[in-house]
């Protein structure tokens, strides 16, 4: 097999997608060369600037302009900053010839095939035979691209179809062109799992492929089903939001951010494109898209859709809803349904989504005819956009940051049950589904020996899903591996002599159960042989923080022994965690807050998915970390000061980071931030984290992991470095950057990260400093404002600022 390596890619297109799409290869580290067309022509202002048209940056304004306009963008497209010095941008007239140093040219340019063809004919002048050569068409068919080219680039050509945002949309469809070499094939879906972290997906060279084929479906269908159940935009978007494992912005303000205008225009196509589909007609679009379609209110980029931002009498931004039967704007709607609060308690989507769809009210009756118009229509799909059922489930939830695919949500229904129930709603699905129960076989998926099974389709048999061989996946794993459990923590054998702590609590936040499966965890691992724990779920996020009610009783109560306990035992078992007798690895993703990061930190290393979102939030709530969080970072200040690093003078940027309670934005950030050590990795494919947390804990092992002491050598600088920090604190309190609370929490935390009332920069021990911390922390729980500010995040999930 011919090995590759990219070390270059070429970006032909710098628009929304281009530029996006050359920010996450360097991400990755990748060089990118980014490229567009030259400017037309020169407008007035351009000349008073002393341009001319032959000048360099007239040529290149357009790639400039629009790689400028991605780093300013919201959520950012990069780690961290910096990363964008990877990238070099030109115009296709000057610098199509530096192609020729590419590993891979990726097209991204405007949907029109003679373009694209026009494109590719200068690709081949300069491109270096055997090099990759990809398209990113959201639809077009390969085999139209290929007519014409030549026999090298054929064989090495595929489509690529990122989804945008492309460092946040975990798809990455591959599409084989009809003479693509199995080994371009082979390669792209390894490198985009392995290196850019996408679930890559390959798929079938029909319309719209996969993810866009089913999710503009059940987009247009659903509007179909609003429309004809009279359904307000609210209630809709309270629906078909995260209650059911879908994206927060659900499904109309979805269509606001993505643009009307590009949903009507992958249906008007699906329509068009599909003269076989049963279901074509459901692409039509209904009075409640294509008015505003007519309208042109396509949503944020014409600032109104389904929804519309303003301003009342005072002045306050307020966000309007439309009236999707007179097409006026009023205010927002609320879902008021039995079957959403039959749910309210119900943390994980698996739970819900079976009574959501066996509930007998609108919201009953509205998920049981998208749900089952969604079955069936996939169900018919099979073979003509993909053989393999998993493929549609993977595209789908990836694609549209669904939780659970269609085949995976109506296993949790009963597959037979829901046939039936199915069928008698007009709904019938394939018969190979009716095939594969009559068969005995009751399920779409099953877990068996470590490992997930699809049902196969032609051989009507179980096959393990490919790729996830070298993963572990702890829904797998649940049963006869399971060593220890209670009601906010499981405990898991993964193998290999390692094992593996989950949390399940709310948002994971780290209560009395949590702390103590930590505790066990090492306690079992130390006295039963494992090399060594992770620390690691498949949730949405590592752990939110602390679990504050327990916290917030105890002081309204005034409770102060009891907290002090508490705080004390949160310290201990995150010491337990540093100095235990066998590595303990953090496997994190999403939010890794307060408490979270805590324990991250206290860990021999994280392997951090790399979106994961952690940072020391305490402030937030009136307190400071106590958990060894500002212990923590100012021991690693005082490590890097003494190695003598000159770039890691830290100290006010630690203090800074908790006093605002900044949150790193990637795990980039959170090397800069302080919060991972050297032993730490990043991992890009989320389904990845806890098979190289493994990974990582084997490697310490076997490195003769051995246990250590506590730490006495911490150099803090007392009354000199608090001098320091309380200017600034003083002066951003008198400039009403900080309030008066704020001010007070800043000056415990200055005087705990600094060591206290000492004379001198003086050695400390990591108890000293927890000491400390726990005094600080004590104080501020009996504030009246800290109260109000941790009554606030319990009762109205809200953080107050007073």
């Amino acid at each position: 097999m011919k090995k590759r390596t990219i070390r270059k890619v070429a970006v032909l297109g710098s628009g929304v997608m281009g530029s996006r799409i050359a920010c996450h290869f360097a991400n990755v580290g990748v060089e990118v060369l980014l490229l567009d067309i030259v400017p037309r022509e020169l407008s007035e202002a351009e000349a008073a600037k002393g341009l001319t048209m032959e000048s360099k940056a007239f040529r290149n304004k357009i790639v400039n302009d629009a790689l400028k306009t991605a780093l300013k963008s919201k959520p950012a497209p990069v780690y961290k900053k910096g990363v964008e010095k990877l990238i070099s941008t030109g115009n296709f007239t000057d610098d199509m010839s530096k192609i020729a140093s590419c590993d891979w040219t990726i097209e991204v340019v405007v949907e029109n095939l003679d373009i694209k063809k026009k494109v590719f004919e200068e690709v081949e002048k300069y491109r270096k035979p055997g090099t990759l050569i990809t398209s990113n068409t959201s639809g077009i068919p390969m085999k139209f691209m290929c007519e014409g080219r030549s026999e090298d680039f054929v064989k090495n050509f595929c489509g690529t179809h990122f989804f945008n945002p492309p460092r946040y949309l975990r798809l990455l469809e591959v599409i084989p062109g009809p003479s693509t070499d199995q080994e371009v094939v082979d390669f792209l879906m390894n490198y985009g799992d392995v290196h850019l972290g996408k679930e890559t997906v390959l798929c079938k060279d029909t319309a719209a492929f996969i993810a866009n084929r089913i999710g503009v479906y059940a987009i247009m269908s659903g509007m179909h089903t609003i429309q004809d159940m009279g359904l307000k935009v609210g209630e809709v978007d309270k629906l078909t939001g995260p209650i059911i494992g879908r994206a927060k912005s659900a499904t109309f303000r979805t269509m606001d951010v993505v643009g009307l205008d590009t949903t009507v225009k992958v249906s008007n196509n699906l329509f068009a494109g599909l003269p076989n589909d049963e279901s074509k007609d459901r692409f039509v679009l209904p009075k409640i898209v294509s008015e505003l379609n007519d309208r042109q209110w396509f949503g944020d980029k014409t600032k109104q859709g389904y929804y519309k931002k303003t301003k009342d009498d005072n002045g306050k931004k307020v966000i309007l809803e439309l009236n999707l039967e007179t097409f006026e704007y009023g205010p927002k709607s609320k879902a008021k349904f039995k079957a959403l609060e039959a749910v309210k308690d119900l943390e994980n989507v698996r739970e819900r989504i079976p009574v959501l769809l066996n509930f007998e009210d609108k919201a009953g009756d509205f998920y049981r005819k998208t749900f089952y118009d969604i079955f069936r229509y996939c169900t018919n799909r099979i073979p003509e956009i993909a053989d393999e059922l998993f493929r549609i489930d993977e595209a789908v939830a990836a694609g549209f940051a669904w939780e659970l695919g269609p085949f995976e949500t109506w296993d949790l229904l009963g597959v037979k049950e829901t046939a039936e129930k199915m069928e008698a709603a007009g709904e019938k699905p394939a018969d190979w589904v009716y095939e594969m129960l009559e068969a005995g076989h009751t399920s779409f998926y099953k877990n068996e020996g470590r490992q997930s099974w699809y049902y196969d389709i032609p051989s009507k048999s179980y096959k393990v899903v490919p790729g996830t061989e070298s993963l572990v996946m702890l829904e797998t794993l649940r049963g006869e591996n399971v060593v220890w459990s209670n009601a906010g923590a499981t405990l898991f054998d993964i193998g290999d002599g390692v094992l593996n702590l989950e949390f399940h609590t709310k948002m994971n936040a780290l209560g009395q159960e949590n702390l103590e499966g930590v505790n066990t965890a090492i306690s079992i691992a130390e006295e039963k042989g494992y090399k060594g724990v992770v620390i690691g779920n498949e949730s949405a996020n590592f752990s939110a923080g602390a679990n504050l009610a327990m916290l917030f009783m105890f002081a309204c109560d005034q409770e102060y022994d009891e907290i002090n306990l508490m705080i004390a035992q949160f310290q201990k078992t995150m010491m337990r965690a540093r100095y235990s007798s066998v590595p303990v690895v953090a496997a994190t993703s999403g939010l890794a807050l307060g408490g979270g990061c805590e324990l991250s930190m206290h860990c021999d290393a994280v392997q951090a998915h790399a979106e994961t979102y952690m940072g020391l939030v305490e402030v937030g709530v009136g307190l400071i970390p106590a958990g060894g969080g500002t212990k923590e970072l100012a021991l690693r200040v005082s490590d890097q000061l003494k190695s003598g690093d000159p770039e890691y003078n830290r100290l006010q940027d630690a203090f800074m980071n908790i006093a605002t309670a900044k949150v790193a934005t990637s795990a980039e950030e959170m090397r800069n931030m302080g919060f991972m050590n050297e032993a730490s990795r990043i991992t890009l494919n989320r389904k990845r984290v806890i098979a190289d947390a493994k990974t990582r804990v084997l490697e310490l092992s076997a490195l003769g992991y051995a246990e250590k002491n506590q730490r006495r050598d911490i150099k803090v600088q007392g009354r000199g470095g608090m001098a320091l920090f309380e200017a600034g604190i003083a002066g951003m309190e008198y400039a009403n950057w900080a309030s008066e609370h704020d001010a007070k929490i800043a000056r415990k935390l200055n005087y705990v990260i600094n060591g206290g009332d000492l004379s001198s920069p003086t050695y400390v021990s990591e108890q000293y400093l927890l000491d400390l911390e726990r005094e600080a922390f004590l104080s501020l729980s009996g504030e009246k404002k800290t109260l109000e500010r941790i009554q606030s995040i319990i009762f109205k999930g809200k953080p107050l600022r007073n």
